[in-house]
Parts: C-alpha cells; structure tokens; sequence
C-alpha cells in the first residue's frame, strides 16, 4: 500500500466517511478520515495527500469557504460531494476551485471513476498537455509553462494553474480560434458527457478568465460565442 494512492475524506456524517473509507480502500487506496476543517487541516499538517473528497454542508467552516482557502494555497485536487439539488452549491465550488462534484446520493462505483479521472489527470499533466507538453507557451499577454502549470503575464507576476484550469487552457490552447461547444470541452476536459444544466464548464471558464484576462468581465482571450461555446481568440506560439 506504500505507493496507493492517499485519500482524504472530509465529511461530519460518520456513516459516509465509513462507507467512502472501506469502498476506497477495498479498491487500492489508503484512506485518512476527517469530521471537520480542524481535523482536515491537522491530517494535511502530517501527511502528503493526492486528492480530498469534500462535503459542502458541515458544521463550522463549510466545504465551500474550506475548497476556497486549500485552492489559494495548493493545488490537491479536491472532488467536493453536494446535496442532492443543490446546484448553487455546485456553480460555486466549481468558481472556487473544487475539479469536480458529485450530488449525494451517489453510487460508490461512480465516485471511484471521478476519483480515477482527477487522479490521472493530476499525476500526469502531458496526457492532457497533448503537443504543448514541456513547452512553454505564448497567447496575447501571457506565457504558459507546461510542465510546472505556471501562469506568467506580461509584467512577469506568476500564478500557479489548479488542475482543472490547466486542463482547460491547454485544451483551448491546442485549438485556438476554433469554436469548442460546452459539450466537448467537458469531453475533452472531464472525458464525461453534460447532465441537464450542467454548468461545469461555463463556471470553469469564468475562473480561467480570471486568470488570464485582463478585464475577465470583458474577456478578450477566451471569447463567448453565442450559441457556439468558447474560442481562444489569440495566437498561439512557443515563447522565446
């Protein structure tokens, strides 16, 4: 087990902390348990994990306000687990950085698969870097390291890219001044199909905006086409 995959769980229900725990474990993976954001943050202070999975309503700080703060930090891929019908809770875990969701309650199998997904795609950045991987990329102001997801803009300020922003950008960069619909964005991002007003991608590509626009409420870059999708209106070429 020392090279399986670590997993924390956070959720105040003893019932599906257990329940996530065994399935995960029975499937490969060590698994470390948490009731709360003073148990999480004790657990992170000890251990290196790979992936958290998040539920938004507990007592005290809130899934929502606890993605918020391990994002701006870090980049563990977090996989947040919301209430049946809650879609606000979803939209915003996406805007503060969570890489996925799944509305409780769910089936083990389907958890693990989501799981599986961000796994690979946090281990192995070249599998969706495609050709731009070990490059570093130019588009309008900005300069993309593939191999560290760092940001760089013109004035040379650096930001670190969360997973699921660099798996975006590096999509649209791939294809740039071509119209992707939401559907295949999240084919190409996720590899899952859109449920019925699935907003994953609208609300990814508005933190993407925020990252690499300079007015993200009048974007520039990543363009929206009405009826189409998104396009990266922009050049793309290796940087010198």
């Amino acid at each position: 087990m020392a090279d399986a995959h670590h997993i924390l769980v956070v959720d105040d229900s003893l019932e599906i902390r257990n329940a996530v725990s065994r399935y995960l474990i029975k499937n490969g993976m060590r698994v470390t348990k948490a009731e709360n954001a003073s148990e999480m943050d004790a657990a992170l202070a000890k251990s290196r994990f790979d992936l958290i999975v998040l539920d938004v309503m507990m007592p005290g700080e809130d899934g929502l306000s606890i993605c918020r703060r391990l994002s701006s930090s870090g980049t563990i891929p977090i996989l947040m687990l919301t209430a049946l019908g809650e879609e606000m809770d979803r939209i915003v875990g996406l805007e503060v950085g969570a890489d996925d969701y799944l509305a409780k309650p769910f089936n083990p199998r389907e958890l693990l698969a989501r799981i599986k997904a961000i796994l690979r795609r946090a281990g192995r950045p070249e599998m969706f870097a495609g050709s731009l991987a070990g490059r570093r990329i130019s588009f309008g102001h900005q300069t993309l390291n593939t191999d560290t997801r760092v940001l760089v803009d013109e004035d040379g300020a650096e930001a670190q890219l969360s997973v699921s922003e660099f798996k975006l950008l590096t999509v649209l960069l791939e294809r740039p001044r071509l119209v992707l619909t939401r559907d295949e964005l999240l084919d190409l991002t996720a590899g899952r199909t859109a449920g019925l007003f699935d907003r994953t991608i609208d609300n990814q590509v508005s933190r993407l905006r925020r990252r690499v626009e300079k007015d993200p409420m009048r974007p520039k870059l990543i363009t929206t086409v009405r009826g189409g999708g998104y396009c990266l209106s922009a050049d793309v070429e290796d940087a010198t």
